[in-house]
């Protein structure tokens, strides 16, 4: 069988235990052999107040993946310096792993918005994708995406289930309903700032690089 490789992407501004169980609980539902997460790179002179550098970013990545032996850090947005576009990250990928099956792991709310991605169209084509169930959301809009034109690739995949070794025949778009954290970095900054507690929120390794580093403490 096929190395399967599933890519996280985001701007982990920081990654916390909402990031970590999405992707545990993706291991669980599929049988892949690791998961990229792929902080995103933004220009210093596009980064919005308060936002961590791409390099800390990246460094709280590493050490939230150290907790499981299936996740690692990927710095390919971060080192190439420029805007990422998933086309342009898919085809990195695939030049690194050029015999493994790719699937783009992202939220029904970022999925929904794939007509507007660069080249849509040749991504959907090279890769499969496993749209989770986010707050807020219903898995069953995303039937509607582009006019409806990809909704025969659609396999949806309850919670808890597992899809095994054999992908359905001619189906790339997996809808998996998960048990979402309702945790979000806005939250976790304004912790910060305020000088609250986040312990239950991101990891420790994480928790002890932003309170080291004075991360989303403002000026």
């Amino acid at each position: 069988m096929k190395e399967r490789i599933g890519l996280f992407g985001g701007t982990f501004d920081p990654i916390h235990l909402g990031h970590l169980r999405a992707a545990e609980e993706v291991l669980h539902s599929f049988t892949l052999d690791r998961i990229l997460f792929i902080p995103s790179f933004i220009p210093p002179h596009k980064e919005r107040k308060g936002m961590a550098p791409a390099k800390d970013r990246m460094n709280m990545v590493e050490l939230a993946c150290r907790e499981n032996p299936r996740f690692s850090a990927s710095s390919l947005e971060v080192d190439a310096g420029e805007r990422s576009y998933s086309v342009l990250t898919l085809a990195r990928i695939k030049g690194l792993y050029p015999d493994a099956a790719v699937f783009f792991i992202l939220g029904v709310d970022a999925f929904l918005e794939i007509g507007m991605w660069k080249d849509h169209e040749r991504v959907l084509n090279e890769c499969f994708f496993i749209v989770l169930s986010r707050p807020g959301y219903r898995l069953e809009e995303v039937a509607g995406i582009l006019g409806g034109a990809v909704e025969d690739r659609m396999f949806a995949i309850p919670g808890g289930e597992r899809i095994g070794e054999v992908l359905p025949e001619s189906r790339r778009i997996f809808l998996l309903a998960i048990r979402a954290l309702a945790i979000s970095a806005t939250e976790i900054r304004r912790r910060v700032l305020a000088g609250e507690e986040i312990k239950e929120l991101v990891s420790e390794p994480v928790e002890n690089y932003i309170r080291t580093h004075h991360l989303y403490q403002g000026a």
